[in-house]
């Protein structure tokens, strides 16, 4: 059962989404993530499993598919 934990909705869809994770001041895309959306606010839960998996890969040994220029703004 789904529970937002954001603003408490239970509807969720599954979906294929990208997430940015900043590791220790360094950005990192990983893409193709499976998730549950909240269909309310959309908020993005990730199980225990992709979780793990993502640790993997981002702490790993592994090399990145690609790299990708990123724009960044401060918000002043």
């Amino acid at each position: 059962m789904f529970h937002c934990h954001v603003c408490g909705s239970g509807d969720a869809r599954a979906e294929i989404v990208d997430e940015v994770f900043n590791l220790n001041g360094k950005h990192v895309l990983v893409e193709g993530i499976p998730a549950k959306v909240c269909a309310r606010c959309g908020d993005k839960t990730f199980s225990r499993e992709t979780t793990e998996r993502i640790r993997r890969i981002v702490h790993g040994h592994l090399e990145p598919t690609k790299s990708v220029p990123m724009d960044v703004f401060e918000y002043v």
